[in-house]
């Protein structure tokens, strides 16, 4: 008994040691709740519709009023190995923008070439001038075609090359995807705060929902690649999410502003072309419902942080819930629509 009770305090020691001498009630993990036998049910048949279908899919945590109700790893997923995320990596970039605007660093009406006056050429047309960094949130900066084919090459400044590629369009008028967009994101949070993202977000994000310091691929100009790179666990995932879904706050700190939460989830801007679009699909397409800063709009009320070969965190307002997904599919509608059709009804 004596033995007990003194391992018993020997832990309390060194938790209390761990917090600076300070007891703390902070969550490390998402808590959990008993996985019901209809759940069961429902994520057996996901699963092997998505075998069927020939969809690689890593791992799913599913979490409803906070606590995680179902997890699994399976194929190339592993509960303690971050997972690659591709373009959800975009919605963390947008996250350090927001805390970095309430911080006072900069405007969404800033002009993205002030950041940059050393790297401009020669002319700088009246489009480019105008573009402004809401426009790079919202994918609308004003290119036809996104600049990519220097990302191979080590001599070439990315911000440079990415501000001498033609802006067609006046900013804000034409959707286009520009994974690039959102690396002069990760430029300019690094310009004017003197830190990598992942730096600025580890003492403002990560620390605070107990996710260990993460790596994130950088350019060659050592700047955070922001649109994709990020690597992280499937119950990071869900606390990102989670915490979306409780509008920036965790454990009663307000971690993220509430604002940017809002504005970074609901439709800036309309992602459907009447022109090249046919209007009857794309109302089954979850690619053509809208798009925020860095996020998805969804069919059924919900929205996303997406990326690549199926990597997402889908956010369910409706039902309080999360969902996150690791893969490796190409057909990555394909497996929303198995999320809309087997885990969305048990949410």
């Amino acid at each position: 008994m004596k033995k007990t009770v003194l391992a018993v305090l020997m832990l309390l020691a060194l938790t209390a040691c761990k917090n600076n001498g300070k007891q703390t009630t902070d969550v490390v993990d998402l808590p959990r709740a008993e996985t019901s036998e209809k759940v069961n049910a429902a994520m057996s048949n996901f699963f092997q519709e998505a075998a069927d279908k020939k969809l690689d899919v890593h791992s799913t945590m599913l979490v409803k009023d906070g606590k995680v109700i179902y997890s699994h790893w399976q194929s190339q997923g592993k509960e303690d190995v971050p997972h690659v995320l591709h373009s959800v990596s975009k919605t963390f970039t947008s996250t350090a923008v927001g805390i970095a605007i309430s911080e006072g660093k900069l405007k969404l009406t800033d002009k993205v070439i002030s950041f940059f006056p050393d790297k401009l050429p020669a002319e700088v047309s009246d489009n480019l001038k105008a573009m402004t960094v809401r426009d790079l949130l919202t994918m609308s900066c004003g290119h036809d075609s996104e600049p990519s084919g220097f990302r191979n090459n080590p001599d070439v400044d990315w911000v440079t090359a990415f501000l001498a590629h033609p802006v067609k369009h006046k900013p804000d008028t034409h959707f286009l995807y520009n994974s690039m967009g959102t690396y002069v994101l990760s430029a300019i949070v690094q310009k004017v705060t003197g830190e990598k993202v992942v730096d600025y977000l580890n003492t403002r994000l990560f620390e605070p929902l107990h996710i260990d310091k993460p790596h994130w691929d950088e350019s060659p100009q050592g700047i955070n690649c922001g649109g994709w790179g990020l690597y992280l666990k499937t119950e990071d995932l869900a606390k990102m999410g989670q915490l979306i879904l409780q509008k920036g706050k965790w454990n009663g700190r307000q971690v993220v502003p509430a604002e940017w939460i809002a504005e970074m989830s609901k439709k800036q801007v309309e992602n459907f072309n009447p022109e090249t679009d046919n209007a009857e699909e794309a109302k089954t397409s979850d690619w053509k419902q809208g798009y925020g800063y860095q996020m998805w709009r969804c069919r059924y009320n919900c929205f996303r942080a997406d990326g690549a070969m199926g990597q997402y965190i889908i956010v369910v307002p409706d039902n309080n819930a999360v969902v996150a997904i690791t893969s490796n599919v190409g057909d990555m509608q394909s497996e929303l629509n198995l999320v809309w059709k087997h885990i969305l009804p048990i949410l």
